[in-house]
């Protein structure tokens, strides 16, 4: 399984890699911003993508949009602080498959996998 992390923070992605790894999933990919991940996700065309909302040159609000104009079935998890009753409701509309709370735990990314990618981790 190929998992795409999207977070403007380093640490960030390094702990989601690092809790990943713990559930036996060793492709994972990164993007610090949208932008890069959109590219990531065009050329590696990962079975998941867990994205941080607030980030910089591409919002993952932007993102999830742009990922649906490519691919409708990819699930797409926001993992946020953010929320608001609102942007939970403009994630939706705009085909967001889960929300993960920060911080995040092992047992949150494996429930989503579990959940999304028909996986057993």
């Amino acid at each position: 399984m190929k998992v795409l992390v999207v977070d403007d923070s380093e640490m960030t992605r390094m702990i989601a890699k690092k809790t990943l790894k713990s559930l036996g999933i060793s492709d994972c990919l990164e993007a610090p911003d949208g932008v890069e991940a959109l590219k990531v996700f065009e050329a590696e065309k990962p079975d998941v993508v867990f994205s941080d909302w607030n980030m910089p040159n591409m919002d993952g609000l932007t993102l999830l949009k742009e990922i649906r104009t490519r691919n409708k079935e990819v699930p797409v998890i926001i993992v946020t602080t953010e929320g608001s009753r609102g942007k939970v409701v403009q994630a939706i509309a705009e085909g967001v498959s889960d929300y993960l709370v920060k911080p995040f735990t092992p047992v949150g990314f494996r429930d989503m996998l579990t959940k999304w990618c028909k996986v057993t981790v």
